[in-house]
C-alpha cells in the first residue's frame, strides 16, 4: 500500500524529529551540570539502581561487593570519585517499582563521570586470574533483571528556610 505523498513525507521526517528532541532532552539534562558555576567543575552525582531476580540478590551483592566496588575504591584513591554510598529498601514494593539496591557516586564532576576511563590496568591489577573474574562479572550481569543510571542533584539543604 503506497502512502499520499504528504503523510510519506511526514514519515520519513518523523525520525530526525526524534532524534531532535532525543538531543534536546539530553542537553537540557546534562547542560547545567556540564556548565557548572560559572564554568567551574562542580561535583555531579549518579544514582545507579539495580533490580536483581528474585532469590539472588546475596549472589548479587558478593559478586559486587567482590568485583566491582574494589575498582570504584580505586577510582576513588585516584581522584575521579569524591564519595560513595548504598542503599537498600527496608520493604518492597511491586514488581514494576521494585529495585533492590541503589548505588550513589559523586564522581568529580560530570566531565569525570562520562569519560572514556580505561579500567583495565586496576582490573588486571586488582584480579590476576583474568577468566575468573570476566566469568563472575558476567554471572553478576546475568542476575540483573533491569539497572538505571540517573544523574541526580544533591542538596544539603543549608539554603533552605526554617
Amino acid at each position: 500500500m503506497r502512502l499520499p505523498r504528504a503523510t510519506a513525507a511526514r514519515t520519513r521526517r518523523a525520525p530526525s524529529r526524534a532524534l531532535s528532541a532525543a538531543i534536546l532532552a539530553t542537553l537540557l539534562t546534562f547542560a547545567p551540570h556540564l556548565a557548572g558555576a560559572q564554568g567551574a567543575r562542580a561535583p555531579f552525582a549518579v544514582e545507579y539502581y539495580y533490580k536483581i531476580r528474585w532469590g539472588f540478590a546475596d549472589e548479587w551483592m558478593e559478586l559486587y561487593r567482590k568485583n566491582h566496588y574494589p575498582i570504584l575504591l580505586k577510582q576513588q584513591e585516584l581522584g575521579r570519585i569524591v564519595s560513595m554510598s548504598a542503599a537498600t529498601p527496608v520493604n518492597h514494593a511491586g514488581e514494576s517499582n521494585r529495585w533492590d539496591f541503589r548505588f550513589t557516586i559523586v564522581w568529580k564532576d560530570a566531565e569525570t563521570a562520562h569519560d572514556d576511563f580505561d579500567a583495565s590496568s586496576i582490573i588486571r591489577a586488582l584480579y590476576p586470574d583474568q577468566e575468573r573474574f570476566r566469568k563472575e562479572e558476567q554471572r553478576r550481569f546475568e542476575l540483573l533483571v533491569e539497572h538505571m543510571d540517573i544523574p541526580v542533584r544533591l542538596d544539603d539543604l543549608k539554603g533552605w528556610k526554617r
